[in-house]
């Protein structure tokens, strides 16, 4: 056990050289299942992100879920999470702006930064399919996600131009947002070696390619009810409109079964 997560370790090594210009964080869950029926199994789970290079909580999380296996290959599920973020909001300035034209600043600075804790609601309804080959088993996940971020006042905003707190308050209006999640998954489970590891490529689309996640690591079982999870993650991000960079990550969770 302790050779295999040595090895994902000095594997994900040489890919955290590139976070010079990236963040990095890690990611911390505890997750339970229990079967109800042979098809039918209920789930929970409770995470923590960080961000800014480790130096801030970027989420809790809390959700459960529920699945449903409608043939060998194919399983269908549907959840709801809570989600309590720490957002950091930057506007930058436009065309048009007073300081843009008079040519104090340029299109594409940063201009005011909210920071303030709040809840977002996410609820998800996914197919996931199947197929082994040997030892090697093939998914396909197909994930409807819809979050609603409700809206929120901020007393005041930090000013870059002014370098200071503009005392002003300012409100964020509500928004729900649609996500197709269409993640591909590789794992190799072998029954003479307790590490199960995979790799996974997942592309996050809502009219146009917003974020794609790629994902390493390895699962080491216990005993048959206890597994945990370690991982390597990286996201790039082709549209700021959640205002997420690209990230490095390194996860660790623990699933218990029921």
């Amino acid at each position: 056990m302790k050779k295999g997560f040595l090895l994902l370790m000095m594997c994900a090594l040489p890919l955290l050289g590139f976070a010079q210009s990236d963040d990095f964080g890690t990611i911390l869950s505890v997750e339970a299942d229990k079967k109800i029926t042979k098809p039918l199994h209920v789930g929970f789970e409770a995470e923590m992100r960080t961000r800014d290079h480790v130096k801030a909580v970027d989420r809790w999380s809390g959700g459960v879920s529920i699945s449903y296996k409608l043939l060998s290959w194919l399983k269908a599920s549907a959840g709801y999470t809570l989600l309590y973020d720490n957002f950091e909001r930057i506007s930058y300035y436009e065309e048009g702006d007073g300081k843009v034209k008079k040519g104090i600043v340029n299109v594409g600075d940063p201009k005011k930064r909210g920071e303030y804790w709040g809840i977002r609601n996410r609820f998800h309804v996914t197919l996931t399919g199947s197929q082994k080959f040997g030892n090697l088993e093939l998914s396909l996940r197909e994930r409807w996600q819809y979050t609603y971020r409700p809206q929120h006042t901020v007393d005041e905003r930090y000013s870059y131009y002014d370098e200071d707190w503009d005392g002003e308050e300012h409100t964020y209006r509500g928004k729900g947002k649609n996500i197709l999640r269409s993640r591909f998954m590789a794992e190799y489970n072998s029954k003479s070696f307790p590490l199960t590891p995979f790799v996974s490529v997942e592309a996050f689309n809502a009219w146009n390619l917003e974020k794609v996640r790629y994902q390493a690591g390895g699962d080491w079982k216990i005993n048959k009810k206890n597994i945990v999870t370690l991982f390597y993650r990286y996201q790039t991000v082709n549209d700021d409109s959640d205002f997420e960079p690209n990230r490095h990550s390194i996860g660790l969770s623990y699933k218990v079964k029921f």
